[in-house]
C-alpha cells in the first residue's frame, strides 16, 4: 500500500482540472500581510456535481529550513447540488476556491492539497521570496 504521499497527484494545472492552482505575489516582504487564492479547474473546469466534485482545499506553509510544513487554512465545500428531489437538483453548489490572509518572516514554500471525490488527492507548490 506504501505512504499517502505516495498516493497524492500532481500535474500541470494548465493540462489538468484536478491540480490547485497558488495566487499570490512572487514575494512578499517580511511580516507584510498578502492574500493567497488556491482554485481549482483554471484552464481546464473541473466539474462542480453531486457526483463529482472538490470536497476540500488545504493551504499549508513550509519556512525555508524549518523541520514541518504548517496548515495555515483549510476549507470544505458542502453544497454540490444534493436534494431531496435528487442530484444536482438542489438550491446552492459550493465553488472550489478559496483565499487565506497570512504573513510571513521568512522565504519558503506554500503547498495546497485538494481532494476530488472521485479522483483522490492532488497538491501543488509554490515558492515564495521574502524581501
Amino acid at each position: 500500500m506504501g505512504n499517502l504521499g505516495e498516493h497524492i497527484q500532481k500535474a500541470d494545472w494548465k493540462k489538468e482540472k484536478h491540480v490547485p492552482v497558488i495566487e499570490c505575489p512572487e514575494s512578499v516582504k517580511a511580516n507584510d500581510i498578502f492574500q493567497v487564492k488556491v482554485t481549482l479547474g483554471k484552464e481546464v473546469a473541473h466539474p462542480n456535481t453531486t457526483e463529482h466534485h472538490i470536497r476540500w482545499i488545504t493551504l499549508y506553509y513550509h519556512d525555508e529550513g524549518g523541520k514541518f510544513a504548517h496548515e495555515v487554512a483549510h476549507i470544505e465545500f458542502n453544497a454540490h447540488g444534493e436534494s431531496a428531489e435528487g442530484p444536482n437538483q438542489g438550491p446552492v453548489y459550493a465553488h472550489h476556491e478559496a483565499t487565506a490572509t497570512l504573513k510571513i518572516a521568512k522565504p519558503g514554500v506554500l503547498h495546497a492539497l485538494a481532494y476530488c471525490n472521485i479522483h483522490g488527492l492532488w497538491e501543488s507548490s509554490k515558492p515564495i521570496a521574502v524581501s
